[in-house]
């Protein structure tokens, strides 16, 4: 799910699949594409490198990520809010 804020900044909702680094998550967003030629929609996913300075997310929650200046290499989307905690 992509959306823009007041600022112009994408956010995109999706889940925690690896909290394993310091001050760094990875979320994967799924979204739906409708295939060419037999037009049947298939599920494409996207992982991505969130900045998380506190911790705050667990594997499995539901997140709220958005876009940033560069941070690292690879970490260009920033923690906006867990939405929804996983459960123990």
């Amino acid at each position: 799910m992509e959306h823009k804020d007041a600022i112009g900044r994408q956010t995109k909702v999706g889940r925690v699949v690896s909290a394993k680094m310091q001050k760094t998550i990875v979320v994967e967003v799924e979204r739906r594409v409708q295939e060419l030629r037999y037009k049947r929609t298939i599920k494409r996913t996207s992982r991505f490198m969130a900045h998380d300075e506190g911790n705050t997310a667990k594997l499995g929650d539901s997140v709220r990520i958005e876009e940033t200046r560069p941070l690292s290499k690879r970490k260009r989307w920033r923690l906006r809010e867990v939405l929804v905690r996983a459960e123990a």
